[in-house]
């Protein structure tokens, strides 16, 4: 008989980073990856993004694990609110496992680790109704896995973030041979990462890269400020590496630095010689010809702290005449913009720019040809394009395509999207929990899409506050309407409107008490709709208008108004003497 399988989309599919999958196999679910995404500039106020936690609300009882491939945030940045309500087994490498436990940690300080299991490429798990097993994949992580989810009905292979680069250094190396064999098996579905799938020219081997970095280092006379992002750790052991063969020292900065970069450093996946790293209070003795600043960050971190630096408002290196500044990562297409605008400052300030990006073909993700490579090799019956925006999976199809799939069998997913087995082919089945959940400070889905349309509207046009004071019983407004306003206009300068806009209020509090029964609701939509048209019509601006309405207190009045007769009454009072008190006095005068 055969088994009841079920892909299922959670997050990663026509975007950039979110990246969580899972497999259904009879009643067990096993996921792979909980990432988080960072907001693009439209999401205003959002901190970060990550999938929609209903599915495990719904699932709970099913859910036998999460599987991780490798430590950056696109694939561990959702664990801190998972494991917030649910207590689900974490399975990952040595390094991921490390770093989960940091971001975890930091969002929930009392969360055990006794849901945390290091595996490694050698481990295989079985379950009642799978297997599951890792392979080593190549990426600018170390110790970065691959996951076999190994059923009845065939191999469903996820390959997360991956590359191949033959001249990749231990511990970043994949595993081919447990590639072939995992073939041999027969894979029925294979989720393939399509983050580079434009890309026309292969990857820099490791081996260039290095030398790239070595030259620079060696050819300029002056201080260097390296900007990369903390978790791309090959990249910051070429650094160092580079630092020390040029007889640099290096200082670190930046927010993540001393929890990844260091993690790494303890567990001996970073390559430190003795000396190289020195603190802030030796900055001043080191001349700038030996000296290396590294600016580590996650996402656009880097580029933020070099705005500042460049600016004078970091608050402890400023970029000065005759600085380099290596941006040592590939900017995604999201932060290009920014990237420009940062070299911008940097040149401003007195410094020069050289871009990795560039003079080399360098990323962590598999190009077309890889994507090939892999497709020829695992020779998957289904093929299903994840971690990437639409273009990248449309173009991975092609790819699949053109080494020998039909496209019947490949299928371009929507987060949310659930493909059932049935017959020895995938379709489309009920649909799962598939939506953003976005987090705002240490609110969690507590921001939707009404919210960030006002904080677009805010951010446009301002708001505009119209308060008024009345009294409900007497329908008659008690004081003038007070008006205010932040973004939207220079009030000094706009009498005519503010006023005019108070005489609007007016009128619409008026209109109400002689033509409608009273309404707390109403009255303030009244308000703002007639505020809303006023200003549209005389600046042909939209902000958004808080009507403010207060009743005047009735019974407060009168109680304040007993309390002033009541004294005004006792000082009308004559006053009695104290004859007893005066003839005592007298008295002991005598005596």
């Amino acid at each position: 008989m055969s088994q009841k399988i079920k892909i299922m989309i959670l997050g990663g599919a026509r975007e950039n980073g979110k990246n969580m999958y899972a497999v259904q196999v009879e009643d067990e679910i096993f996921i792979m990856d909980a990432g988080l995404k960072y907001p693009d500039s439209s999401l205003l106020g959002i901190d970060v993004v990550i999938p929609d936690l209903q599915f495990f609300q719904d699932y709970a009882d099913k859910i036998a694990g999460i599987f991780l491939t490798h430590g950056h945030a696109d694939s561990i940045g959702a664990l801190p609110y998972i494991l917030r309500d649910h207590d689900i087994p974490v399975f990952g490498s040595k390094l991921t496992i490390e770093l989960a436990k940091i971001a975890v940690q930091r969002e929930n300080r009392r969360r055990k680790n006794d849901l945390f299991h290091v595996i490694d490429a050698d481990t295989e798990i079985e379950f009642k109704n799978a297997n599951v097993s890792f392979f080593k994949t190549t990426h600018s992580i170390p110790d970065s896995l691959g996951i076999d989810i190994s059923t009845k009905e065939g191999e469903i292979v996820y390959t997360g973030d991956f590359k191949f680069d033959p001249s990749a250094k231990k511990g970043y190396r994949t595993d081919f041979v447990r590639l072939s064999e995992i073939a041999q098996k027969g894979v029925l579905a294979l989720l393939s990462d399509s983050t580079n799938a434009e890309a026309n020219f292969p990857n820099d081997r490791q081996t260039s890269i290095e030398k790239y970095i070595y030259n620079i280092f060696e050819n300029y006379d002056g201080r260097i400020i390296a900007a990369a992002k903390a978790s791309n750790i090959v990249r910051v052991q070429e650094i160092f590496q580079a630092a020390a063969a040029t007889g640099r020292h290096v200082f670190l900065t930046g927010r993540d630095a001393g929890k990844i970069v260091y993690t790494a450093m303890k567990l001996g996946y970073l390559n430190v010689p003795k000396g190289l790293l020195v603190h802030s209070k030796d900055l001043k003795k080191i001349p700038d010809n030996e000296l290396v600043i590294l600016e580590t960050g996650r996402m656009g971190e880097p580029l933020k702290s070099l705005q500042k630096m460049a600016t004078n408002r970091h608050r402890m290196i400023k970029i000065k005449k005759g600085d380099l500044v290596f941006i040592a990562t590939t900017p995604s297409h999201s932060v290009e913009t920014m990237v420009a605008q940062t070299s911008d400052m940097i040149y401003r300030a007195g410094g020069t720019v050289k871009e990795l990006g560039r003079d080399k073909h360098t990323s962590g993700h598999a190009t077309g040809r890889d994507l090939q490579m892999l497709i020829d090799t695992l020779k998957p019956k289904f093929l299903i394009p994840v971690i990437g925006e639409y273009r990248l999976l449309e173009i991975h199809k092609d790819l699949a395509i053109e080494a020998g799939m039909n496209k019947k069998d490949i299928f371009l997913p929507h987060n949310g999207d659930a493909y059932a087995l049935e017959k020895g082919r995938f379709y489309r089945t009920d649909a799962v929990p598939g939506e953003d959940i976005m987090i705002d400070g240490s609110g969690v889905g507590d921001v939707g899409n009404i919210v960030l349309r006002d904080r677009e509207v805010l951010s446009d046009d301002g708001v505009f506050i119209a308060a008024v004071t009345i009294d409900r019983k007497k329908k008659k407004i008690i004081s003038e309407p007070r008006v205010s306003t932040r973004g939207f206009v220079y009030i000094k300068a706009n009498h005519a409107l503010m006023n005019g806009a108070a005489d609007v209020i007016k009128e619409a509090v008026n209109n109400n008490f002689e033509h409608k029964k009273f309404d707390w609701t109403e009255l303030k939509q009244d308000v703002r709709n007639d505020v809303e048209k006023y200003l549209y019509k005389q600046t042909g601006r939209r902000p958004v208008v808080l009507p403010v309405v207060m009743e005047v207190n009735q019974n407060r009045h009168r109680a304040m108004a007993r309390r002033n007769n009541q004294e005004n009454n006792s000082e009308k009072r004559p006053v009695r003497k104290n004859h007893h008190k005066k003839d005592s006095e007298q008295k002991k005068a005598k005596a």
